[in-house]
């Protein structure tokens, strides 16, 4: 049988893995047309558990990789030395076989990123590769955050390109002319330190909508479509707001059960707060798109469930169809303006 779309998970990685993998594949090919599935890992336990799922038989495939990477290991040296982990197997199929289209998986951040540097390398015109989330807003429209921890330490040009790169993914969703806003402490156009100032320059130049800077504070309210930001304060950002999340939710909780009123309130705003609760849900948004690289990389959620791994499976059919690597490789093979290393 012939599949349009091959996509390779990590079987193995993850909080809830084999389990919610393998769920999460089985629930992919039974709803997605032509999708074919392959799953890295121990073949005894995958197989397993694929004997209590119902699901076209050819449409997954186990493939074998008894190592698995740890969140507690050195992401560099797992790479080079777990050649039969279950995410490196994952990585040298995806680099070495043109028809498999992507790569998904829920495991070490850390080793993830490091197998997308080392495997399959940037693409040309790309200084850095970059993490890019879709954050959920106040409008019904979500937010592109890149980077938010692949690169710790950066450049201006570093900073566009992940403008560049963002403002093709956030296309690939149907936004037109999405709004570029570069993380800042203040919106003040002279605001910032050394690294701010100069790409706010640069970014002023580049053939897109940047519409200047904004503070941490607005990430969500649903005016910007894309925050550029380098890996650092990024990472600290979207951590932030899922603490913040926790705490909301935690919070509403505890002081509901303190009072008879309280839980009366609740009751007749049940709706209001499931509306909350499934806006702040990660598993609702699937991954982060690992942008940059030669071939397409989703880096799911450590603890996702299930809907969250399918979503993945979504994203990257959705970037493929819309040729989101070829696009990207264009804008940045065509900048006009020359930007400092």
């Amino acid at each position: 049988m012939d599949f349009k779309y091959k996509i390779v998970m990590d079987g193995f990685g993850g909080d809830n893995s084999p389990n919610c993998v393998v769920k999460a594949a089985v629930l992919a090919v039974n709803n997605i047309k032509g999708l074919k599935i392959y799953l890295t890992g121990k073949v005894n336990k995958l197989q397993e558990l694929l004997n209590l799922e119902v699901y076209q038989k050819e449409a997954i495939e186990i493939v074998e990789a008894n190592e698995v990477i740890t969140n507690n290991e050195s992401p560099t040296v797992a790479i080079k030395q777990k050649s039969n982990s279950s995410l490196v197997v994952a990585f040298d199929m995806l680099r070495t076989r043109e028809d498999i289209i992507g790569l998904i998986s829920a495991g070490s951040t850390g080793a993830v990123l490091t197998g997308g540097f080392l495997k399959l390398g940037r693409m040309p015109g790309i200084s850095r590769p970059a993490l890019a989330p879709l954050l959920p807003t106040k409008t019904d429209k979500k937010v592109c955050l890149i980077d938010c921890g692949a690169n710790v330490d950066t450049r201006p040009k570093n900073l566009c390109h992940f403008a560049l790169m963002g403002v093709r993914y956030m296309e690939s969703l149907g936004i037109n002319n999405p709004k570029v806003a570069l993380l800042n402490v203040g919106t003040e156009d002279h605001k910032g330190n050394d690294l701010t100032h100069k790409t706010f320059e640069y970014l002023k130049q580049l053939p897109i909508n940047f519409v200047g800077n904004m503070e941490a504070r607005d990430a969500l309210s649903g005016d910007y479509d894309i925050i550029v930001s380098d890996g650092f304060a990024g990472n600290v950002l979207l951590k932030s707001i899922e603490g913040t999340a926790l705490f909301v939710t935690d919070f509403l909780k505890s002081e509901i059960k303190k009072s008879f009123w309280c839980k009366l309130g609740a009751l007749f705003s049940k709706k209001a707060y499931k509306a909350l609760k499934a806006k702040l849900n990660y598993n609702e948004y699937g991954g982060s798109v690992f942008l940059g690289t030669k071939k397409l990389v989703v880096k799911a959620h450590g603890s996702s469930k299930p809907n969250s791994l399918y979503n993945c499976v979504k994203q990257v059919i959705d970037a493929h169809e819309s040729h989101l690597l070829d696009n990207i490789k264009d804008a940045a093979q065509n900048i006009e303006i020359e930007i400092e290393d």
